[in-house]
């Protein structure tokens, strides 16, 4: 079992977050997943998927578990974070999301995440946000002043990523004064 690259799905990081406070069993993390107040409004994501990416993130060495004796019946297995797994999840947690489509899934994973580690972390994360949104949307600016009139089909496309941006940045605004009296300092 050894440390390989940094899973890269938001799933697979966010599965780490939900073992960041204490161990848990695989069922366990079905059962939270689904609840709408956690992450169930964000993925849906059926037990058996959920199973594979367990063993893939302890095979990475992320996840490490102990069996748990449980009387009569069969030992649990209980999955917890190893020190790889805790770094990975608060690089993670810290970066914003690389693509604008990362939004619907991704950052609010994310945005989740910070909210339960604190105002500071929650802030640090829409600011960093913040601040690749309106490097994007200047870019796509760029982009659209340099396509000729003669073609308009790709001036919308442009124009169109940058409003989606745009209304991104108005929602992160929306974000902080709404989870800012929410979070635990």
């Amino acid at each position: 079992m050894s440390t390989s690259a940094p899973p890269s799905h938001g799933l697979e990081l966010a599965l780490l977050g939900l073992l960041q406070t204490h161990p848990r069993h695989a069922y366990e993390l079905h059962q939270v997943l689904q609840q709408s107040e956690v992450l169930g409004s964000v993925w849906h994501l059926k037990q058996g998927h959920l199973y594979a990416l367990l063993t893939k993130l302890e095979e990475m060495g992320y996840v490490a578990s102990t069996l748990e004796p449980q009387g009569t019946r069969p030992p649990r297995k209980m999955l917890h974070l190893t020190p790889a797994g805790q770094e990975v999840f608060a690089h993670w947690l810290a970066s914003p999301v690389a693509h604008g489509r990362d939004f619907r899934l991704e950052f609010l994973a994310k945005l989740y995440f910070a909210a339960q580690e604190g105002a500071t972390v929650l802030s640090t994360l829409i600011t960093r946000q913040r601040a690749a949104c309106q490097t994007w949307v200047a870019d796509l600016d760029r982009q659209v002043n340099d396509v000729p009139a003669t073609r308009p089909f790709e001036r919308l496309v442009l124009q169109f990523r940058a409003s989606q941006l745009e209304a991104v940045l108005s929602w992160l605004d929306s974000c902080e004064r709404a989870l800012a009296f929410q979070s635990p300092s």
